[in-house]
């Protein structure tokens, strides 16, 4: 199975695709991970994507495109959920067209559909532990102690572009960039839209529901 998540910055969609992927045995691809692990095993695209990285550039979709292709080749699993890729309609053409390439296409397009201001308000009241990257957010989910990780113990942080002004800029940048991608996988029978202003795990039941059914 090969699915895509979709949502603006703040609606969940790491932390459902995470978990989506445990349920349904796949594997949960994010750009950003998958970068990083490649300039850190140097590999022969890692090398090349760490010229761009160290530059400051963005990496050249063709470059993501092939490292999700051998991402794929070398996957005896069942399948990938994508996070934070595409984020552009020649990306989602790309990868289509590198989909079709290896015989395979995409079974669905899961959006988390979260309004600005529940956006605002959340990215607003996030906080991260810098050691294993968890998000908590104030109030709806708090951790056990104030202000420390679950997880490690570690104080937690909130990160510099989480400030209302910085998020508001994002909203505009996802708009114009990624919401067109909604209407291009609703073009292709595929979009499924989610309501992403729920309870965490009444979202993900749903999510599981809708993908046994793809």
């Amino acid at each position: 199975m090969l699915l895509v998540m979709l949502g603006p910055p703040g609606s969940g969609k790491g932390t459902q695709a995470s978990r989506l992927a445990e349920k349904l045995d796949l594997h949960h691809l994010s750009t950003g991970d998958m970068l990083r692990s490649a300039v850190k095993n140097e590999t022969e695209l890692g090398k090349k994507a760490k010229e761009y990285m160290e530059k400051g550039d963005l990496v050249p979709d063709s470059l993501i495109l092939d490292m999700i292709r051998e991402t794929i080749k070398n996957d005896q699993g069942s399948g990938f959920i994508f996070d934070g890729f595409p984020r552009t309609i020649p990306q989602a053409e790309g990868l289509d067209k590198m989909l079709q390439s290896e015989g395979e296409e995409l079974d669905g397009a899961l959006n988390l559909d979260v309004s600005d201001q529940e956006v605002i308000k959340r990215l607003s009241g996030r906080y991260f532990c810098p050691q294993c990257q968890r998000t908590y957010n104030y109030p709806s989910n708090l951790p056990e102690q104030e202000g420390f990780c679950d997880e490690c113990g570690v104080e937690l942080q909130k990160r510099k572009d989480d400030t209302e002004e910085v998020v508001k800029n994002r909203l505009e940048v996802y708009k114009k960039q990624t919401q067109p991608l909604i209407d291009y996988y609703k073009d292709k029978s595929i979009l499924v839209n989610v309501d992403g202003e729920r309870d965490i795990g009444v979202i993900f039941n749903d999510l599981v529901t809708i993908t046994q059914s793809l």
